[in-house]
Formats: structure tokens, C-alpha cells, sequence
């Protein structure tokens, strides 16, 4: 049983590779949210709405 568990314990400790594939993953959630985030501020409904934010947060603070 002790072999066993030193076997486990020194393969579970190896994690060659482990940050590569965590780099993929991460770089592909980015990608994806980007693609999110470009097709969501280039809609006319998302860009009235940060127009309207901004002109009233404008007109707030110069009292327009």
C-alpha cells in the first residue's frame, strides 16, 4: 500500500504541461468573450444605451 501511495503521490505531483494547457483554455475564454463583447457594443441597442448613460451623466454634471 505504501508504494501505492508513493506512486500516486509523485504522479499526482507532476504536472508537466498542466500551465500550457491552462494557457489554451484561458486564451480561448478570452477570445470567446471578446467575440462577446465586440457584437454586443457594435449592436445599436447596447450603443444607445452607453448614449444615453454618458449624455445624462454629461448633462448632471455641466447642468445641461
Amino acid at each position: 500500500m505504501k508504494k501505492f501511495v508513493a506512486r500516486m503521490t509523485t504522479s499526482m505531483a507532476k504536472d508537466d504541461g498542466l500551465s500550457t494547457a491552462e494557457y489554451a483554455v484561458g486564451t480561448v475564454a478570452a477570445a470567446g468573450l471578446g467575440g462577446v463583447l465586440i457584437k454586443l457594443l457594435t449592436s445599436d441597442e447596447v450603443r444607445n444605451l452607453i448614449w444615453t448613460l454618458l449624455s445624462g451623466a454629461f448633462q448632471t454634471m455641466l447642468g445641461g
